[in-house]
């Protein structure tokens, strides 16, 4: 199967679900889609397309969090990343440990690091940070101050 086959089947299955599909080489190509619909488009690179999952990854933007779920089609020698963005004030995004055991982990650093919550997601208890890492601080967003920990972590200790 060519990255052309695999691309076809995927507008075929989803078509006015793509917002945008962006080849950045032969190899590797983005596909922008709404955070709802990230169970579908796993589902079925994973099920039909037998892809392996191999990471997720997210940036904090300045207007949003950028999801990007990577998947390699070894048929085709290809990497094909979901891109999806979620808003400061919603950030929720369906789990898709459900369909792959896999992303659990990746998940759970996710939700621990950024603050993004897996709706369904069987576990999603500190993986990384201390256990009395204060609630509420995201060490790998944007607006994240050390001294905000630092803060907190005093008051921790005088109570």
């Amino acid at each position: 199967m060519t990255k052309e086959e695999i691309l076809k089947k995927i507008k075929d299955r989803f078509g006015a679900k793509i917002k945008e599909v962006f080849e950045k080489s032969h190899k590797r190509v983005y596909i922008t889609i709404e955070p709802r619909d990230i169970t579908d488009f796993a589902r079925f690179t994973f099920g039909d397309l037998e892809a392996r999952f191999n990471t997720a990854s997210c940036v904090d933007m300045p207007n949003g969090m950028e999801l990007l779920y990577h998947f390699t089609i070894e048929k085709a020698g290809v990497v094909m990343s979901f891109r999806t963005y979620l808003d400061k004030k919603a950030l929720e995004i369906d789990s898709i440990t459900p369909i792959m055991k896999g992303a659990e982990w990746i998940e759970r650093e996710i939700h621990e690091l950024f603050g993004v919550d897996f709706a369904n997601h069987p576990n999603l208890k500190p993986l990384l940070l201390p256990d009395d890492w204060p609630q509420g601080l995201y060490p790998l967003r944007r607006d994240y101050k050390e001294e905000e920990y630092e803060k907190r972590m005093s008051e921790k200790d005088n109570k």
